[in-house]
């Protein structure tokens, strides 16, 4: 049975726990034992043009009912949709935007794209609107969903905080969409009767269209003022019928020979990121590398309603929050084109732009030493490794219980990856070490970090063309794989496992003792092959989860201790190389 279906079959408060996969006694609690000033903790968050947003954040346990909530509400309207035989891949959407799976603040500009006049509007309030019982209303009433009355309610109690749905709550987006989507319907045939088109970024109301004038019905023009811009007659009604009102201070009409942009985004031709966005990030960028630091540079109206530009302080994840939005936009446009059959504008310096910072933040803006292995499950036996031997080496780790004084690298997600060329493996070292030594001989001008990046890697077949980066780099004989480490540029070294007996090559796994090799999983042996049968082996990353995460306390990490020793004479040798300013 569907979830949808599920959900409308449901009479009873455990019916909906055991949907959203939670215990009944658990829900109950949170909706009416728990002290109600301890569901919420409320703070402000400056808007960005001035004044603040009351934020309201659940506690843990019913920001985990809430998650559950939306995402069982999100599965619901997927398959109303694909009921209706409605198309939401990306090629055609509905006019909501906000909040949606597949929905982006690009594909709500996109629909705006070269147009004579866009016209935006803002709601007031937009969740603080609607209340609990339009909620429970919705929800009892609406067709689709026509719940049991006490389904409704407990949904209503889930989503709902003094009487509204605050700003704040996981559910709050998906519950807006759902009842703003009955105004959402009367716009449309607004639009579609004015020669308009429309869509909806949660509170921000679009209009838009190629006509010779824009339809007073829509926006009108202020009588004492022809620059000033009021939502029209059949909008205004319209809106107060289904139960909102307008921000009097968002409304604007934009013209073709002018800027105009759709929710942060230009449309003039293209969805875009603004130019000047672009170039102030640029310039931070730029900054950041040659300084170390950069100020972040905003404008904000003051309450006499005039605009103040502020500087203070950035971060880099700030810094690498901006990049980031500005390489999704590119990426949509890329799509887009590529869809289309056409060659995609070039945006590579961007992309290169991006790729600099993440190496800077991540290798050279640090504060502790940063070990990079070759992938994920060789961080696991090194942060087990470095904490039972604890003792043994306080540089590395230290407190009860032990606490690592150094940072593991984490590979991040595909498209970061994409960017930095951080793939793990050998290849994805190889691009680390030539990437840094570029942007690190010409680009950081920063004054020299304050500790080693260490990039450990297996003394085996694959090390070779590591080698062969390192004296490219280096412009020395190739390493032998005998080192106990070798400096490369900057704060990078590489560690590279020590040889075995007469010499043998090695890989990290080798480190463990004979008993820990030979654990099993049911009938299943440990295999270090690329490819194995799995109906008698397990790999790497079932070995790192199963037996050495889940059994460390147990297992004999003293063969590690020759590749710590390693990782300590680096720390030792860059602080002697670049030792602490007084």
């Amino acid at each position: 049975m569907s979830q949808l279906k599920q959900l409308k079959a449901a009479t009873t408060l455990s019916d909906v726990a055991r949907l959203l996969e939670v215990k009944p006694g658990m829900l109950s609690f949170v909706l009416y034992k728990k002290p109600k000033a301890a569901l919420y903790s409320k703070f402000d968050i400056p808007k960005r043009h001035g004044g603040t947003r009351e934020i309201w954040a659940p506690d843990k346990d019913l920001k985990l009912v809430q998650h559950r909530l939306a995402n069982l509400l999100q599965n619901c309207v997927e398959e109303i949709n694909s009921s209706r035989g409605h198309v939401e891949d990306g090629k055609r959407h509905g006019v909501a935007h906000g909040f949606k799976r597949k929905h982006t603040i690009m594909t709500n500009a996109r629909v705006h794209v070269t147009r004579r006049y866009v016209f935006n509007v803002d709601l007031h309030d937009f969740f603080g609107t609607i209340n609990f019982g339009r909620v429970r209303g919705f929800f009892l009433k609406d067709k689709n969903f026509a719940l049991h009355e006490k389904v409704a309610t407990v949904i209503a109690q889930i989503a709902c905080h003094e009487n509204k749905l605050p700003q704040g709550s996981p559910c709050s987006p998906v519950i807006s969409n759902l009842i703003g989507h009955v105004m959402d319907i009367m716009l449309v045939r607004l639009a579609s009767a004015t020669g308009c088109s429309y869509s909806r970024y949660a509170d921000d109301l679009t209009f838009s269209s190629n006509k010779s004038k824009f339809s007073s019905r829509v926006a009108r023009q202020d009588d004492a003022d022809k620059d000033l811009w009021l939502p029209g007659q059949g909008l205004k009604r319209l809106v107060a019928k289904a139960g909102f009102s307008f921000n009097d201070k968002k409304t604007r009409m934009q013209y073709r020979d002018s800027r105009q942009d759709v929710t942060g985004l230009v449309v003039n031709r293209k969805v875009n990121v603004p130019a000047t966005y672009r170039y102030t990030v640029r310039a931070m960028v730029d900054h950041a590398l040659k300084t170390g630091a950069f100020e972040r540079i905003f404008k904000k109206l003051d309450a006499a309603g005039v605009e103040t530009t502020f500087k203070q302080p950035g971060t880099n994840r700030q810094l690498i929050g901006m990049l980031s939005y500005i390489d999704q936009v590119d990426l949509y446009n890329r799509k887009l084109r590529e869809d289309n059959g056409l060659e995609p504008h070039d945006t590579s310096g961007r992309t290169e732009q991006f790729r600099r910072f993440l190496y800077f933040d991540a290798f050279h803006a640090i504060g502790s030493p940063v070990i990079v292995c070759e992938g994920p499950t060789d961080n696991i036996y090194l942060r087990h490794a470095i904490k039972r031997l604890a003792p043994k080496y306080p540089m590395l780790a230290a407190g009860t219980p032990p606490k690592l004084l150094l940072r593991l690298f984490k590979y991040g997600q595909r498209r970061t990856s994409e960017i930095t060329q951080l793939t793990g493996g050998v290849g994805g070292l190889c691009h680390l070490m030539k990437h840094y030594h570029s942007d690190f001989i010409n680009k950081i001008k920063a004054s020299a970090p304050k500790y080693p990046v260490i990039v450990l890697v297996d003394n085996d077949a694959g090390a070779k063309d590591i080698y062969g980066a390192i004296s490219g780099i280096t412009k020395k004989p190739r390493p032998t794989g005998r080192e106990q480490f070798i400096h490369v540029v900057g704060n990078m070294y590489v560690v590279p496992t020590p040889l075995g007996a007469g010499g043998a090559k090695t890989a990290i796994e080798d480190f463990f003792d004979a008993k820990t090799l030979a654990e099993t999983l049911g009938t299943k042996t440990f295999s270090r092959a690329p490819k194995f049968d799995d109906t008698k082996h397990f790999g790497k990353a079932a070995f790192a989860r199963e037996i050495v995460d889940k059994k460390a306390d147990s297992i004999d990490f003293s063969g590690f201790s020759a590749i710590l020793d390693g990782v300590v004479a680096v720390v030792a040798d860059y602080a002697k190389r670049h030792p602490p300013v007084p």
